[in-house]
Formats: C-alpha cells, structure tokens, sequence
C-alpha cells in the first residue's frame, strides 16, 4: 500500500460459535468493540456435522463454519462491481478465496486484491494470486490492539476481559 492509500471501510467476517454460551458472549463484547470502530460485519454460521472416527469406529459431532467463505467473495466482487474500491486487502490464508480473486481480477482488470496472511498460517497458491502480500507479525497486532476500555456511544463502555489483555 502506498502513501496515498487510505483506508475506506472494514468488513469483519465472522460466525457465533453457539454451542459455547461463553465463547459467543465474548465474540458480541468483541463484535461491539468493532461495530464501535466502524467496522461492519457479515455473519455466517456454523452448521453441525456427523464425522466418522476410522480409529474408533464411532461418529461424533462437530461444527464446520459455513457461508464465510462465499460471503467474502460476494462482498469482494459486489464491491468491484459497485467501484468501492481500487484495492482490497484479504486478511486470510483461505485459498477457497483464490476463485474470488480470479473473478474480479479477469473482469475487473485495474482493481488490485492484497493478501495478509494471518500469524502462523502459510498460503503460497492464494499470496502466488495476489497483487501484493504482506505477512502479519506480533507487532501488529499488538499495535492495532484495542485499549482495554471502549466508549460506545452514549455512556456506555467495554470492558476488556482480563484474559483478553
């Protein structure tokens, strides 16, 4: 990204774990915390499925995140489509999004698609479809980090769980 470049919006893609109770009341504090930032957020779901163990020959439940992946590149090609934007950034190691980068990219010749790839994640086959990568460190996330008190609008406050900080 240049000097000239600016950040014009942020869209979260995420999913409610809802078998966890807990884990689904830190993810709103989360989600609140960005929304308060300005980000906006697309949902997907998570959907049970039945596995089978071929060590111990019985099934047993999971969960698998569906419609994120197809959310992203809807987004990222409606947003071409719309001119929203000359370059998006893909936070992700995801290389289901590689069809995504490839249609925007075949129709929308001088819109430019980066890729970060997330701490401890390797994609070479999604960076190899980009215009420019970057790999994420410690040191951004701890500079993006959210302070551990956010004013949402009127008197209201989040507070950051301890073991979140």
């Amino acid at each position: 990204m240049g000097p000239l470049d600016s950040v014009e919006q942020v869209l979260l893609f995420t999913a409610f774990a809802t078998w966890d109770p807990k884990k689904v009341a830190r993810h709103r504090l989360f989600i609140r915390a960005n929304e308060s930032a300005g980000v906006s957020v697309v949902y997907g779901e998570f959907k049970r499925k039945d596995k089978y163990c071929r060590l111990c020959k019985r099934q047993f439940h999971s969960f698998e995140e569906k419609q994120t992946d197809v959310n992203i590149a809807l987004e990222l090609f409606r947003r071409a489509y719309l001119g929203e934007y000359d370059r998006a950034v893909l936070i992700s190691g995801d290389t289901d999004l590689i069809p995504a980068i490839k249609a925007v990219r075949a129709t929308f010749p001088q819109k430019q698609i980066g890729v970060i790839i997330p701490i401890g994640k390797s994609s070479e086959d999604l960076v190899k479809h980009a215009d420019f990568r970057f790999r994420m460190k410690e040191h951004h996330l701890a500079s993006s980090r959210f302070p551990n008190m956010v004013q949402l609008s009127g008197t209201a406050t989040l507070e950051c769980p301890l073991t979140w900080r």
